[in-house]
């Protein structure tokens, strides 16, 4: 069986003689000019990639890591410093290479039961940009930057046949490097995947809403730690993410002298974007909706912030468009899985707005019913303005909280 890392990541970041290149996948340029904070974070993201090349070929190579259900991995400088977090195409869930054994159990033994009916299968790389672009489009700062890339490294999982092909090539070139040696390509094939910049200081949520107390924090810390968790929500929200528990989103809580530092980061959006509402077994609630800080009203800061941004027409499409230069990249694209993934996620900005006008809580948010919103007809000369046709979800799953 021969490894997918180097068909997909040709078919997707270039040809084979652009492997030592350290890529990022590119998106459609903003509409407006990229704000310093943008440019800086696009920046460090590259330098962290560049890092990371660097490390591999002196021998400081990524490491797997155990928790999750795919094959992801830590990657590191030379000073053995985590940069970020690696999650190739081909050791998702859905992939053929996934290293995970639980999961080619599941898969042998259960195959009616194994997956997502609901999403794409084998774009959760996607996803986790995807999620970053929705991040930064509509200016929530939850999200660690996250691109598409592609790497190579010894401990990737890879089949049999690309190991042997590799060390053929190697033996080859080393015993006749004038005449063959030139014309075969060393090294393990480059995996495409995300590349997300690695947090420090956060613990997983659920370990720190446990031990903390929300009428010892300052209001300050309070209010910083509603304002995020409100970002978090509307960024699930409108992804419709469908892993979204409290152990796999982020917090950082310190006390300092001036008062209390608050930050949430919502890794592991590898699951999000599906084409319609879950409709067979299992509803994949957000498990934030059963949290204290769920019955709090939307603040005034976040409607005043969001609001005019998701009734903003132009702001809705430029997202989408830079999603489609994203996702269409994918080989297995699909124009019309496509559109029905937007006119989930229009609906799902539909729920939100009414959320936020009239002041619901996150609670009351994930209660309202869900509904596609279709683009009915295009912006032409007669009507500026595009149509959209709403269609509300009439099949629900048999399981509510499951």
């Amino acid at each position: 069986m021969e490894g997918g890392g180097d068909s997909d990541s040709e078919q997707i970041l270039g040809t084979a003689s652009e492997s030592s290149t350290p890529l990022l996948q590119g998106t459609k340029q903003p509409s407006e000019p990229q704000s310093p904070t943008q440019r800086s974070f696009d920046q460090r993201i590259y330098s962290a990639v560049v890092d990371v090349e660097t490390a591999i070929a002196n021998s400081i190579f990524p490491e797997r890591i155990e928790q999750g259900s795919s094959g992801s991995y830590f990657c590191k400088n030379q000073e053995n410093e985590i940069l970020g977090v690696f999650k190739p195409k081909n050791e998702e869930p859905y992939g053929h290479l996934n290293p995970k054994w639980t999961k080619w159990l599941h898969k042998t033994c259960c195959p009616c039961c194994f997956g997502r009916s609901c999403l794409i299968p084998n774009q959760g790389y996607l996803s986790e940009a995807g999620a970053s672009i929705v991040d930064v489009s509509l200016k929530l700062g939850v999200v660690p930057r996250t691109k598409v890339v592609r790497l190579a490294s010894p401990t990737f999982y890879y089949s049999r046949f690309d190991r042997a092909r590799t060390s053929a090539a190697r033996s080859a070139s080393e015993h006749f490097p004038d005449a063959i040696g030139r014309h075969l390509r060393q090294g393990l094939p480059p995996k495409v995947g995300s590349f997300q910049l690695f947090v420090r200081g956060y613990k997983d949520a659920s370990q720190v809403l446990r031990r903390l107390d929300l009428a010892t924090m300052t209001p300050e810390g309070r209010k910083s730690l509603q304002l995020q968790f409100e970002a978090l929500v509307c960024l699930d929200y409108i992804i419709r993410n469908t892993d979204r528990g409290n152990d796999n989103w982020l917090i950082r809580h310190e006390r300092v002298d001036a008062g209390e530092i608050i930050q949430v980061a919502a890794i592991d959006n590898g699951l999000a974007f599906p084409f319609k509402h879950p409709d067979n077994w299992r509803t994949y609630p957000f498990h934030w909706a059963w949290l204290p800080l769920a019955k709090f009203p939307f603040s005034e800061e976040t409607v005043k912030d969001l609001l005019p941004l998701l009734d903003d027409d132009d702001v809705v499409e430029d997202l989408v468009d830079q999603l489609y230069v994203l996702f269409s990249q994918d080989k297995g694209f699909s124009n019309t899985l496509f559109r029905k993934q937007m006119s989930v996620m229009r609906g799902q900005i539909l729920n939100l707005k009414r959320a936020l006008r009239e002041r619901m809580t996150p609670a009351q948010l994930v209660s309202l019913a869900t509904a596609t919103l279709e683009v009915h007809a295009p912006p032409n000369a007669s009507s500026p303005r595009r149509l959209y046709r709403q269609i509300m979800t009439s099949r629900l799953p048999c399981f509510e909280n499951w």
